[in-house]
């Protein structure tokens, strides 16, 4: 390792979200930040605002078996805002994920938002394959109540917990 990479400060960026369940989008755009940063933290949201299908334990749980091939991404739980959750992870960036222009109107205002509250984060905007941006953590909860197929939607460990989870009913 040279000298200059040896003293150069990690690239921390954090994607922050309910990941209620994480979804084949959310992994494609935390592989996507992992190709740009040294390390990519899964901000799992405590989200109390929302009732979630899944608790923050097992969703956490979630998106570190479907990342776990990626040893420099790591889920955190978080409440409150992302930009002091990024400031306290030393965080150079927020990653967030656009499927279409709804999104990307919503993520710009955030970004706008997000600059003034901590100018020293920027905001990254990914999209994920096209093959993936049709999905969201609310279809894929449905289309499973449903008694709908999710395989192509969601990893393996989550489809086998969105089962579970409805069969407890």
């Amino acid at each position: 390792m040279s000298q200059v990479n040896a003293n150069r400060q990690q690239r921390v960026a954090v994607y922050s979200g309910t990941f209620d369940p994480v979804t084949r989008g959310h992994e494609d755009v935390v592989r996507r930040a992992a190709q740009c940063f040294d390390t990519v933290i899964v901000a799992v949201a405590m989200a109390h605002h929302k009732k979630t299908m899944f608790t923050l334990d097992e969703r956490l749980a979630l998106v570190q078996a479907s990342l776990a091939d990626l040893p420099q991404v790591k889920a955190l739980p978080f409440d409150g805002l992302i930009m002091d959750f990024c400031r306290a992870q030393h965080a150079i960036a927020v990653v967030r994920g656009i499927r279409n222009v709804t999104d990307f109107d919503y993520e710009a205002q955030m970004a706008g938002m997000n600059r003034k509250l901590a100018p020293e984060v920027d905001t990254v905007m990914l999209i994920p394959a096209p093959e993936l941006q049709c999905i969201s953590s609310t279809l894929v909860r449905e289309i499973a109540k449903l008694g709908g197929d999710v395989q192509q939607m969601v990893s393996p460990v989550v489809a086998t917990a969105l089962a579970a989870k409805l069969a407890e009913g």
